[in-house]
């Protein structure tokens, strides 16, 4: 994951997006219900992969919470200026949004995250025109980089104290629970991407700061994208504390 000058590669960026509505990285733009909590979620395949939203819209109905009335606009390999260019504006726009969600790459070198912060804050701005509040989504280093959660923890926290937005320490997660078990594998075969497990872990940050209600009041069962996944309840249960204990040591609500 990578940033890139929308300037500089302008036609790349279109062929992008063209791809991704083919692969259906983009919720469909049909009419959305009325009420709920109103969330937007703008980033890239870190989103879209196992489809994050739905997966906190399930956590959400598992335990009666009022409905997550979500749309996602996640392309493959996008950064929020190459967001800002396709007019991220209007889906900002519309929709009635109480939280805007954003990420993009790990964003952990001097430059990355300067990038963000810029960026963020542009985008800041027209949520803060339509009365939403943004929040930015802590991704993960790929496995290669792993020395560098630290930085990229630090970098998405900066960004959502720039624009006193709410800061969702996915990552941060991963990291509290490998420092008590490291037999869970987050990370997808690609070494980048979350596996399912890794998906339900980042939901639970995302349903504990969303609901402001302990993820430990969830069922112990994981499901991500409707699927149910072969997980003990003991485990379940670890990884919903964990949770739980990330967002009381690192979120900004």
């Amino acid at each position: 994951m990578r940033l890139r000058s929308v300037r500089s590669v302008h036609a790349l960026l279109l062929l992008a997006t063209l791809i991704g509505a083919a692969v259906a990285c983009a919720s469909p733009t049909r009419p959305l219900p009325d009420g709920g909590r109103r969330v937007l979620f703008i980033g890239n395949s870190l989103t879209y992969t196992h489809n994050l939203p739905r997966t906190i819209a399930d956590l959400a109905k598992s335990v009666d919470e009022t409905p997550l009335v979500h749309r996602m606009v996640a392309y493959p390999d996008y950064a929020l200026e190459d967001h800002w260019f396709f007019d991220i504006a209007s889906d900002i726009r519309r929709g009635d949004w109480q939280l805007v969600v954003m990420q993009q790459g790990p964003s952990s070198l001097l430059e990355n995250q300067e990038h963000l912060r810029i960026w963020s804050q542009r985008l800041d701005g027209v949520v803060k025109e339509v009365g939403a509040r943004s929040a930015l989504y802590q991704v993960w280093p790929s496995v290669f980089y792993i020395g560098s959660f630290d930085a990229v923890r630090t970098s998405y926290r900066n960004a959502a104290l720039n624009v006193g937005g709410m800061f969702i320490p996915a990552g941060e997660a991963w990291q509290a629970v490998w420092a008590a078990d490291s037999g869970f594998a987050f990370y997808s075969g690609d070494g980048l991407h979350a596996s399912r497990l890794g998906t339900y872990m980042t939901a639970l940050v995302h349903f504990e700061m969303i609901y402001d209600r302990p993820a430990t009041d969830l069922p112990d069962v994981a499901v991500v994208n409707g699927a149910t996944l072969d997980e003990s309840p003991a485990r379940v249960a670890f990884m919903q504390q964990k949770a739980h204990e990330t967002v009381l040591a690192w979120g900004i609500k």
